[in-house]
């Protein structure tokens, strides 16, 4: 089904307002008075970085879930589908644990946490990545990837299990590896998001480049094959991007839930299946979705701060299944 042009534009006009609120509300939300005039530019720069922070990670989660719903033309597919979210949270959590006792000795003396944290997650989702081809060899199937991925994923959440449970030997270490895999985008600053950029930009160029190759498959693979397509090279780098974007959302705000499958599975039902109409789209839906879930983590009350990626799960989940029922009813799953 192609979108009307004015669905199309009522779309853009209510991400555009999402992304106003979202900023107004990350900025009004939070501990701490505004009306302290001594205080309040203190507040909205450390508030101004968590916004940043979260619209990048939940931009590229969105962009991902694109990327990897186009490759399995599969609507209900997410990037957790090929390991690659596993992997990235298994090396965030293994650069915790190791940094006191291991990695500080390692690196230059300057070099700060900040740095080496999304080192240690794009480490992760590439090894993640390059155990999927390595195992499900140099041309895959759909079937063999979706099923290694799972696999691998399994596989990666039972070691980082293992890394939790190591790092339950200090309660500081411990409590960070636990925040970090719950997700959050607390405590941010000018730093988490220099590293960011450059990662979810250049992923998100690239699924853009990428994007009309994805179009084309959407008719079948042997018939994108007939019209020139490398297919193999277009699933190697859409998986490779995915891991990218993956990676740098992972380093900055940890496991974030159902972002990759809900912001793309609501949005083309709206916009229709181009890609390069849908990624911007995605990365905006994406962003709001996470900056907005933050906002709840801030103002729902409760005696600790509640995990980032607890609160995109429990909005996510029964949004994601009244979008499938909507579907399933009408007879359009894919």
């Amino acid at each position: 089904m192609i979108p009307s042009t004015a669905r199309v534009r009522a779309v853009w006009a209510l991400l555009g307002v999402g992304v106003v609120l979202a900023f107004a509300s990350s900025l009004a939300a939070g501990e701490g008075d505004l009306g302290d005039p001594a205080l309040r530019s203190v507040f909205l720069e450390l508030r101004t970085y968590r916004f940043a922070t979260g619209f990048l990670a939940g931009g590229a989660l969105a962009t991902g879930g694109v990327l990897v719903q186009g490759l399995f033309r599969n609507p209900l597919a997410s990037p957790s589908l090929l390991g690659t979210s596993a992997g990235a949270s298994l090396g965030g959590a293994t650069v915790i644990l190791l940094w006191d006792a291991v990695i500080v000795g390692l690196v230059p003396p300057d070099m700060p946490a900040e740095l080496v944290l999304p080192i240690g997650c794009l480490v992760g989702a590439l090894g993640a990545l390059a155990l999927l081809l390595a195992v499900t060899g140099r041309n895959p199937d759909i079937v063999t990837l979706l099923l290694t991925g799972f696999i691998l994923s399994a596989f990666f959440l039972s070691i980082g299990g293992l890394v939790t449970s190591l790092a339950q030997e200090s309660w500081e270490l411990g409590r960070a590896v636990i925040a970090f895999t719950l997700g959050g985008v607390e405590a941010k600053g000018p730093r988490h998001v220099a590293l960011a950029v450059p990662m979810v930009v250049g992923g998100f160029l690239a699924a853009w480049a990428w994007g009309r190759h994805l179009d084309v498959l959407l008719a079948g693979e042997e018939e994108a094959a007939s019209l020139g397509v490398d297919v193999v090279a277009v699933r190697r780098w859409v998986i490779v991007w995915t891991a990218v974007l993956t990676a740098a959302a992972v380093a900055i705000g940890g496991n974030v839930s159902f972002v990759g499958l809900v912001v793309p599975h609501a949005l083309r039902a709206h916009l229709g299946a181009l890609h390069r109409r849908l990624i911007p789209a995605a990365f905006l839906g994406g962003g709001v979705f996470v900056a907005f879930a933050d906002v709840l983590v801030r103002i729902v009350p409760a005696r600790g701060t509640i995990p980032l990626g607890v609160v995109t799960g429990l909005v996510g989940a029964p949004i994601f299944l009244k979008l499938l029922s909507e579907r399933t009813r009408h007879g359009r799953l894919a």
